[in-house]
């Protein structure tokens, strides 16, 4: 009842290789933790302080709960 299980391959676009266990016996992935931004080190950073700025300043007073 239960699905076969391989060892399987994972081949990245990067031209890492991992070897593990799944129901298929190769898995081609885009991205891994060898050449992902966030685990390289080479993350761009978002100016997420300049974005709640525009946000404040386009709505301003409007979010605020009005008092009675």
């Amino acid at each position: 009842m239960h699905p076969k299980l391989y060892d399987t391959v994972i081949k990245c676009a990067c031209g890492a290789v991992f070897e593990t266990k799944s129901t298929q016996k190769e898995i081609h992935v885009e991205i891994c933790s060898n050449c992902h931004p966030f685990f390289t080190g080479k993350q761009k950073f978002v100016d997420s302080a300049g974005r709640i700025e525009r946000f404040k300043k386009k709505y301003g007073d409007k979010l605020e709960p009005k008092e009675e």
